[in-house]
């Protein structure tokens, strides 16, 4: 998968894709860090209890295999029991303190982000934006005042046509590529380009813009 792009402007993603299909699993680790968000590859072990715990912020959580979690509550709330799929992108608000269980027999990874800052306004879009350019390879998952997340597929030498970015973007990769597997994230500042898919298998990706 080969960006090409305009000089400076865009931060591009050099690679060839080589995989597709479920990924390993991996250790916990911090993917990255800066004043915008915090990106971590977590590790969710098969039948054990975590410990009750809350987070702070809102986060955007990114499913790399599948599996049924539980999760308890301290308060009052009854438990509830979540089936992800492979590719899922959940919104996630704070909630209070809770204890999550996998209740399926494989661990599977979850790359998080916490978010560092509020939203903003809604800018609108430009012209050459991938959902007004592109609908063919991108779709949008959800869209709020903090982030707004789209996927993007591109088949075998299918390449995008010259969009902007607009915004600070997260990129985590769903397949593997020989410059980055499934599970790896990047940062990308704005710019415009294009990306192509160089390799013989198809490329799946969830970009994360950021509203802030």
């Amino acid at each position: 998968m080969i960006v090409k792009s305009q000089p400076v402007l865009f931060l591009g993603i050099v690679a060839i894709a080589l995989a597709t299909g479920a990924s390993a699993v991996e250790p916990s680790a911090t993917l990255f860090e800066n004043d915008s968000v915090k990106v971590v590859r977590a590790l969710e072990k098969a039948h054990v209890k975590g410990s009750f715990h809350d987070h702070k912020t809102n986060r955007v959580m990114v499913y790399l295999q599948p599996g049924t979690q539980r999760f308890e509550y301290q308060d009052s709330r009854k438990p509830v029991v979540y089936n992800w799929k492979a590719g899922q992108v959940v919104w996630s608000v704070p909630e209070g303190m809770h204890s999550p269980e996998v209740t399926s027999d494989e661990p599977f990874n979850i790359v998080e982000l916490e978010l560092k800052k509020p939203g903003g306004p809604k800018t609108p879009d430009s012209a050459r934006d991938a959902l007004k350019l592109d609908a063919q390879h991108f779709s949008l998952e959800f869209d709020n005042d903090q982030v707004r997340v789209l996927r993007l597929k591109l088949e075998a030498h299918q390449s995008t046509p010259l969009i902007d970015r607009a915004r600070n973007t997260v990129a985590i990769f769903l397949t593997d590529s020989d410059a980055h597997k499934a599970g790896d994230a990047i940062w990308q500042t704005p710019g415009a380009g294009k990306i192509e898919n160089t390799g013989t298998k198809p490329l799946e990706m969830i970009l994360v813009e950021l509203r802030f």
